[in-house]
């Protein structure tokens, strides 16, 4: 049963509510929050499994994502503008895993690299 009734990419959840739910449920909050919100996307499913994951990153407090999170918003943009900048490097290393079978044995050390290095001008540089 979902506890959380509502979510808002702008406000973190409470991370010990947040981590609580089953991952269905968070999946179904953050697709609700983008249908009310009526974003169009190509894919709402997906895009919200990739937003809950970075929740889940940021619940779970690993330094590297709230570190990126919190300069991305220094920088200008939105908390829920910087989890989709998250979002789209983590889609970008997975996808990088699955295709290269020579892939980094530290692949996570290889994601917070990347995200270390993730600016609002390499956003914007790279098109996003």
């Amino acid at each position: 049963m979902i506890s959380m009734k509502t979510y808002d990419p702008e406000t973190a959840p409470d991370p010990a509510e947040w981590l609580g739910l089953e991952e269905s449920e968070r999946v179904i909050l953050v697709a609700s929050f983008h249908r009310r919100a009526r974003i169009e996307l190509p894919d709402p499913q997906i895009h919200a499994a990739i937003h809950s994951v970075v929740e889940n990153q940021l619940a779970e407090d690993l330094q590297t994502v709230r570190e990126t999170l919190e300069r991305l918003k220094a920088e200008g943009l939105s908390r829920h503008d910087a989890i989709h900048a998250v979002g789209s490097v983590l889609v970008e290393h997975l996808n990088r895993l699955v295709r290269d079978k020579d892939a980094s044995a530290d692949a996570v050390e290889s994601y917070f690299q990347k995200l270390r290095a993730l600016t609002v001008e390499t956003l914007i540089n790279r098109g996003s």
